[in-house]
This record gives C-alpha cells, structure tokens and sequence, in this order.
C-alpha cells in the first residue's frame, strides 16, 4: 500500500467517491465561489495523481491567472451590468405589486359596492357578462400604458369661454306687487300631490308655484304621495326648508302650510279634485284656464292630485318661466340634515379641503365651512358618474345584454309582473328587434359601455369616481368591467358610516338628495341617461352656478351604438377619436331650445343673464 496521494495508492471506487464529492461541492457554489469551487477540485485531482501531471497543473494555474487578470479588467462592467439588471428586476416587482394591489382593490370594491348594486334576484352572481371583451382589453392596455404619464387635464372647460359670458340672475327680476295682486285677487288655493321620486317631485313643486302665479291662487305647500316603488313618506318639511321656501317666493306668490278649515270638508269629498290623467303632458297655460281655473273659482280650492310634469315649457309668459328657474335654482333649498350629510361627502371625497364654488355654497349655504382644512394643497378632484341601469328600466327597455336566455327569461318575468300594459301594447304594435332599439339609441348604458367611454375620453386608472344610482341590474358581475379599469370608486354608503347614514334609512328620497348633491359638486359629471330627472337637474344646476367650468358629459346613444358595432375590428386609436368627437358635440354651448326643458338647460333670459 502506497501513501495517499501516490498514483498507486487510490483505488478506482476511491476516486468515484471523491468525484462525486467534488461535483456536490459545485453544485452548490456561484460567482467568484464558483471559481474557488474549480480551484479546489482541480488541486484535489492534481494531487491524486501526483507528479506525472504536474505540467498539466502549471498549464490550468496560468489559465485561472488569466481569468483572475480578465476579472480585474472588467470588473467594473460586470458590476454595472449587475446593478442594471437588478434595477430591472425591482422595477418589474414594482409594477407587479402595483397591479396585484388593484386588483386585490378590485375585489374590495366589488364588495364594497355589493350593498348599492345587488339586485333582488340574486342572479347577479353569475359570471361577469361582457359584450365587449375585445375593446376591455384595449382599454385596460392605453390605462396602463398611461399610468406613470404626466397628468394631463382630465376635466375639461365646457364648451367655450362663451359661457361664462352667462350668470345666474332668476333672482333680479321680481315683479313689484305681485304679492299684493295676489292677496287681492286671489281666486282660491290651490293644493297639489306630487308623484313619483326626489327628481320628479322637485318639478311638480316649481310647475305648482308658476300655475298658482298663472292663476292668481294661493299655493298650499305642496304634498308628496306614497310609492309603493319608492317607498318613501317622507314629505316637503323633511327633504326641503319650509320657512326658506315660503319667504322667498312671497313676492311672486302667496304660500301657506295648510288648507284653511273651512274648505277641508270640500277637499275630503273631492269635489274640485283633478287628476294628473285629466291634464295633459306638458299642458299649455290655456288648458289651466279652461279646465282647472272654473273649478278653482266655484269651489274655492283645487287639488291636483298625483301631479307631474303637468306645465310645458313654451309658450308661457317671460314672469312665470322666470319663476320656475327661481323656485327651482334659489328657493328650493334642502333641509339642515341633508345639507350636513351632503357636505360631509363631498369634503370626505375632497379630503376636507373645500373649493368654496359658488355652486358648493348655492347648494350647501353654511355647512361646507365647517370642519374644513386649509392648506396649500388642492381639493381632490373628482368625477361623478350616473348609471341607470336598474332591473326596471332595463326590462322596460326590451335591449338584450348579453346575458343570453337566462338574462331574456328572468327580464321577461319581470315584465309580466310591473309592465302588464307593457306587454298588452305589445302584442297590438309592429315588434322591433333588440338589434334595432339599439342601433337607434333606446338602451340603457352598461356598467361596461360607460366604462369604455371614460376610458376613450383619456380618463386615467386612478380617477376618482363617486358613483350615484340605485340597484344595478346584474349586481357585482356587471360592475366588473368598471370596478377592474377604474377601482377607485366610492358611493354614499362607502364614505358615510352607517351612523351617519341612520337618519336616511328608509327614506329613499333623502337618500337620492345625497347623490343630487355629490353629482352636482363633482368636478366632472357623467351621465349615461339623458332622459334621466336627475341627470336633466343636476347638469342643470352645474349649467346655472357652474360658470362654464362644471361640465357635463352625455354620450349620445345612437352614435356610441354605431362605434361599438365595429368593436371587433376598431383600432384603439380611432375608437378615442370617435369617442371624443361624440361628447365634445354635446358639449358645444347653447341656448335653450324652444319648447325644451328649462330645469335642464337654463341657459336663457328667462333665467340667467348675458353679460
């Protein structure tokens, strides 16, 4: 047996064994270890064969000395290649955290949002339902494409400079005496019962005041009736301030609480009752005169009961449409708790930083100044975003969705159950397919669709949207596409504590009020439903106060249906364009048309004044 490290002395099992060790020992190195490793394991094998091959060690020692001279030389180079590949790698960490995050956010969101969006039916809860998955996608892409751009103005100037040019000025007008001919020549009062909801009944109300001045007739403070679809009874002291409303219209026309005693009696036999059925839509001033101004002489009293949008808008004299932008615009003015509730959104939206706009004090009068913070950093901006798509209206609208044959048979039992006239009409009248009423304008906005709109108008991922409306059809699911491209999104019951909200439980009118009053505020607002009351008053309002820099988009229907046909082929690019050019018609700035709706499009001498 020779000593270790002779040629004779290993056995071949010996040298497997350390083979093996020396392999496992490189294994598990890396970098300059690596090399250390190659040095170690070369010097075991040079020593186990001894000198016979100690030519060959010299030769592999003058290669490593190389490598050793190659590694000083460019250690630099490797170093910075190091540092950059690393900065990549964070880099790229980042933007995956920043991406889990969202859509982690996302699914808060969606549950945050579940208690506003869930319908009834509990069918929401099915897969998302998309029709456009193909433009989604484009969309998610320009978002995050333009993430970590600088900001660029979102909110744009309505129309032109031109519109400043307009100022509220209901107010000025007042007609000397008119108080008195009133008093004088008073022929009755007249009662009225207000239908419908918060929007519908803030019409009546103002249509009320300019029949009672028409008719030379003392207004009882208007009424609001039950709904079984509301279910609201809540009634004018609990939503607006009586005192204010009285007072401030006592120039133009007498107001009183209640009916007087003496003419009860005739009220409760309904003996100069008049119905909203008896006056037709937008009735003209003559038919007061002929239909209700007897009745209101013989009797002394009138009441129009389930009254509406009973008044048209032209012809009617310069007085009377002057009053209804007063009524509507100056004194209307909610209620102390509603105004609280509501400014205490807006600043929990803005951070507690107040823009202090005329429209924020119109609206809010004194609770916006408390509870403020100063400081030199901007309010938070924001968008307020209309959807309406509630189960009702999506089933009265006959539009398919996308949901497919359970989506038509679950609308289609609706319909049988709320819209049996509906249905009856029907069956008499020529049918027009889903395709058509589409192409044509006829159907609601998706969540998903109003999603893509924001998105084409160049709005980023992180704006702020607070979102007003009811129940969504469709629930969660619907709301994905919205809640996935755009996650930072509030509502009344995300931002109010239920405390808060207590006071407002069950009365859904008040509840509307809050979102009136947060659209209003908003820097943006979005409607996705022109022919929605709420829509048509809030852009009004922003309209009268706004001064040209509160403005207002409406996507028109018939031309978004046609750029979504092509929603398979359209390049991102050309959809932005088409998009654009859609909402910048709507926002060219007019006058009021004849014969339009002067609570929505103010913009008249009757209401504001050109300077």
């Amino acid at each position: 047996m020779g000593k270790q490290g002779s040629p004779r002395s290993p056995r071949p099992e010996n040298i497997d064994k350390e083979e093996k060790v020396g392999r496992r020992s490189l294994d598990s190195l890396s970098g300059n270890d690596l090399l250390l490793g190659r040095r170690i394991y070369g010097s075991e094998v040079s020593k186990a064969q001894g000198s016979k091959h100690d030519q060959s060690c010299v030769s592999s020692n003058k290669f490593w000395k190389k490598q050793h001279s190659w590694l000083r030389r460019n250690f630099k180079s490797i170093v910075l290649m190091i540092s950059v590949t690393g900065f990549i790698f964070c880099i790229d960490s980042i933007m995956v955290s920043i991406f889990h995050s969202d859509s982690s956010t996302v699914v808060q969101d969606i549950s945050r949002l579940s208690n506003m969006t869930l319908h009834k039916n509990g069918a929401q809860d099915d897969s998302p339902v998309q029709m456009y998955s193909r433009l989604l996608n484009l969309a998610s892409d320009s978002l995050a494409k333009n993430e970590f751009k600088p900001d660029t103005p979102n909110f744009q100037e309505e129309g032109s400079s031109k519109s400043s040019q307009w100022k509220p000025c209901a107010d000025n007008n007042k007609s000397p005496g008119a108080l008195e001919r009133s008093r004088e020549l008073s022929n009755g009062y007249i009662m009225v019962s207000a239908n419908g909801g918060l929007n519908q009944q803030r019409v009546a109300i103002c249509n009320a005041v300019a029949v009672a001045a028409l008719l030379n007739a003392t207004l009882v403070l208007p009424r609001f009736l039950y709904s079984n679809v509301w279910k609201d009874p809540s009634q004018f002291g609990d939503i607006y301030q009586e005192d204010h409303f009285i007072e401030y219209l006592k120039d133009e026309v007498n107001i009183v609480k209640d009916l007087p005693q003496h003419l009860k009696s005739t009220d409760n036999k309904n003996l100069s009752l008049v119905t909203d059925t008896e006056l037709v839509k937008e009735a003209k001033p003559v038919d007061y005169i002929e239909h209700v101004l007897p009745l209101l002489k013989k009797y002394g009293m009138v009441h129009l009961f389930g009254y509406g949008n009973r008044l048209g808008f032209d012809p009617l004299p310069f007085d009377v449409q002057r009053l209804r932008c007063k009524c509507n615009f100056h004194a209307l003015k909610f209620a102390p708790k509603i105004q609280e509730a509501g400014s205490l959104l807006v600043k929990r939206i803005r951070r507690f930083k107040t823009s202090r706009s005329r429209l924020e004090e119109a609206l809010l009068g004194e609770s916006m100044a408390k509870n403020t913070v100063k400081g030199e950093e901007e309010p938070l901006k924001y968008l307020a975003l209309h959807l309406r798509f509630e189960e009702d209206m999506v089933a009265y609208s006959l539009c398919d969705f996308g949901g497919g044959e359970a989506e038509r048979k679950e609308l289609q039992a609706y319909r049988e159950d709320h819209f049996p006239l509906l249905l009856k009409r029907l069956k008499k009248s020529k049918s027009v397919s889903p395709e058509d009423l589409r192409k044509t304008g006829k159907c609601p906005l998706t969540p998903e669709e109003a999603t893509l709109v924001l998105a084409g108008l160049g709005f980023k991922r992180k704006t702020y949207i607070y979102l007003a409306g009811s129940q969504i059809y469709g629930g969660s699911s619907r709301m994905l596409p919205l809640t996935r491209l755009y996650p930072n999104i509030a509502t009344k019951e995300t931002l109010l504590t239920p405390q808060e909200l207590a006071p407002f439980k069950n009365f859904s009118s008040q509840l509307a009020a809050l979102d009136f009053i947060a659209c209003i505020a908003s820097d943006v607002f979005a409607m996705t439903d022109s022919g929605s009351q709420l829509s048509s008053l809030v852009s009004g309002f922003r309209t009268y106060y706004g001064n040209g820099q509160a403005p207002t988009l409406r996507p028109n229907k018939k031309r978004l249906a046609a750029i979504l046909s092509d929603s398979e082929t359209i390049k991102w690019k050309i959809f932005e364009d088409r998009v654009r050019k859609m909402v910048e018609e709507g926002q060219k700035l007019r006058t009021r048309p004849y014969g339009r709706s002067i609570y929505r499009q103010p913009r008249c001498p009757e209401c504001m004044c050109k300077f």
